[in-house]
């Protein structure tokens, strides 16, 4: 995993922590008894069970060590007044070109981006392109079908 900044809110770093610490002293031991048994069997060479725990073991090792990366860079947002711009962080509302309904999203970072609960990636194609803006300003997003319209209306 590159080492870039990751955005997390404080129950975003809460979350990843307790995953990791499960991770640590839950998941490693059940791995290594399917490992011990697996072990036990008779034929190592045709064993899929030791190759099925490998594989397991390797799994949790690799996110370990995302999960363990992810915290080393972590950043932590904060809920905050009102901004003038749209930052990681702000609560953004949103009216699509043509609609009458607006939708409010949180700019997160994108280990807790979430679009069905309203929380987006500062990352992703409409992140990126809020950043930075104010209330009244258009903002353009390239989509598969096409380049789509915003119109910023409050931020938080």
């Amino acid at each position: 995993m590159s080492e870039h900044t990751v955005y997390l809110t404080p129950d975003g770093l809460k979350k990843l922590e307790q995953e990791l610490e499960y991770l640590r002293t839950v998941r490693r031991q059940e791995v290594a008894k399917r490992l011990r048994a697996a072990l036990e069997e008779e034929d190592i060479l045709e064993n899929a069970e030791y190759d099925d725990a490998k594989n397991e073991q390797a799994f949790v090792e690799g996110r370990i060590l995302t999960l363990e990366t992810m915290l080393t860079n972590a950043v932590i947002i904060e809920e905050r007044e009102a901004a003038e711009d749209v930052r990681v962080g702000s609560r953004v509302t949103i009216i699509e070109d043509g609609s009458d309904t607006s939708e409010t999203y949180r700019l997160v970072g994108s280990a807790e981006a979430d679009p069905t609960q309203g929380q987006i990636s500062n990352e992703s194609p409409l992140g990126r392109a809020l950043l930075g803006h104010r209330v009244g300003d258009d903002v353009f997003v390239d989509a598969p079908d096409g380049v789509l319209h915003f119109r910023i209306v409050a931020i938080e």
